[in-house]
């Protein structure tokens, strides 16, 4: 009885979970219509902005690292030895071009200097010259040396010619006329000597003259000056220390303009020519851009490397850049002919393909592009004109959903 009355039950509950799943179906959206595939018609329209497509010319950028280097350096020394009595800078102290670097102790070049003007000053007064001058010319008949030697001369000569008429006349013996000449003759030697006795304290005249100059140069010497503007890279030496000539002080660099030094491949490199624009990127900065100019070019390719060696000049009027930094330079280059322009956000890819959407009759409509090269937020595309309306950011937009054109 039981079992008879258990099967009218169990087809009962079977016909209303049929019953069930049919409501259910007929209630649930297709899948194409939930993807929007076929069914853009009947979604709600959608608020567009459009943007239009825009005709752009591009310049061709070649990209290569390379190491930022001053520009000039130098490493400062004195020419002269001494004892450090001051160093006005240290590490990273700017300087410019004349400013005083360091100073050694000055006392024992001064005292040179004043014997080396004792000196000058000595021999002008042997030349017959005043003590302090700085006219040296001189009349070598007219000093009195000379003078001197000429008078004692021009008398042993009246005495030979007098002498030698008396010999003649029978007068006076010849051996008074052997006399004579033997005294012109000396007469004649001392006067040759005096006249090269002028010469030599003219030569020791101008030895002193150049004394008293190196004497002059050493003093000043004495100070380091800054050949440039620019920064101290290296500091080698301290106050009190005893310093021979030519040991280093300082090392100072040039930080405006910098030097950046790249090698750029073969293939990259016809285009390059000096004074294209360079855009820097430090590394550590890459939201950071610096310009530039390429200076120089090599006139010829590396053979092992195949590259060729550009330096471009970077502007660092503010000092922001260091020497020795490796970075990243940007040269642009030729231009390109005219291409259309989307912005990046226009562009929506889905399933590999890219396309961007227009608006016809009230409705979006979807076009196939070739997406091309990027420049900042703009996007090169092929299969769509220049000045085409076009929606700026689609997002989930189907092919002919309405929409409407936001103001």
């Amino acid at each position: 009885m039981t079992k008879l009355y258990a099967k009218p039950i169990s087809l009962v509950l079977f016909l209303l979970s049929l019953s069930l799943l049919s409501a259910c179906k007929q209630g649930e959206p297709s899948a194409a219509s939930s993807r929007g595939v076929g069914g853009g018609p009947n979604l709600p329209p959608k608020q567009v902005d459009l943007v239009n497509s825009e005709a752009r010319q591009l310049t061709r950028t070649v990209t290569a690292p390379g190491t930022l280097a001053a520009d000039e350096q130098a490493t400062l020394s004195f020419k002269v030895a001494g004892r450090m009595n001051q160093l006005k800078v240290d590490l990273g102290s700017s300087v410019r071009k004349g400013q005083t670097i360091g100073q050694l102790e000055t006392s024992d070049f001064r005292v040179r200097l004043q014997q080396a003007e004792a000196a000058l000053q000595q021999a002008r007064v042997r030349l017959g010259l005043p003590p302090e001058g700085e006219d040296d010319r001189i009349e070598t008949e007219n000093t009195a040396t000379v003078r001197q030697a000429r008078a004692l001369l021009d008398e042993a000569k009246l005495n030979l010619e007098r002498t030698n008429q008396l010999v003649r006349q029978g007068i006076q013996a010849k051996a008074e006329l052997d006399r004579v000449e033997s005294a012109f003759k000396v007469a004649d030697s001392r006067f040759q000597d005096a006249v090269e006795e002028v010469r030599n304290r003219q030569a020791v005249l101008l030895q002193r003259r150049s004394e008293l100059a190196i004497a002059r140069q050493q003093l000043a010497e004495t100070t380091l000056y800054a050949p440039f503007d620019g920064a101290v890279r290296e500091k080698r030496a301290s106050v009190g220390e005893f310093l021979a000539a030519g040991v280093p002080i300082v090392t100072i660099v040039r930080l405006h303009p910098l030097r950046l030094r790249l090698e750029v491949p073969e293939r990259e490199a016809q285009g390059i020519r000096t004074g294209q624009s360079v855009a820097v990127i430090v590394e550590g900065e890459e939201g950071q851009s610096y310009t530039g100019r390429v200076a120089r070019l090599s006139p010829a390719f590396q053979e092992q490397s195949r590259t060729l060696i550009i330096e471009a000049e970077v502007d660092n009027q503010h000092g922001k850049l260091r020497p020795g930094s490796f970075a990243k330079a940007e040269i642009q280059t030729v231009s390109t002919a005219d291409v259309v322009m989307v912005p990046t956000s226009a562009i929506v890819t889905f399933a590999g393909i890219q396309k961007v959407f227009t608006v016809k009759d009230g409705k979006a409509v979807e076009k196939n592009v070739v997406v091309g090269r990027r420049a900042d937020d703009w996007v090169v595309v092929e299969g769509v004109e220049a000045n085409t309306p076009i929606v700026a950011s689609p997002g989930n937009l189907v092919t002919g959903q309405p929409v409407t054109v936001g103001k």
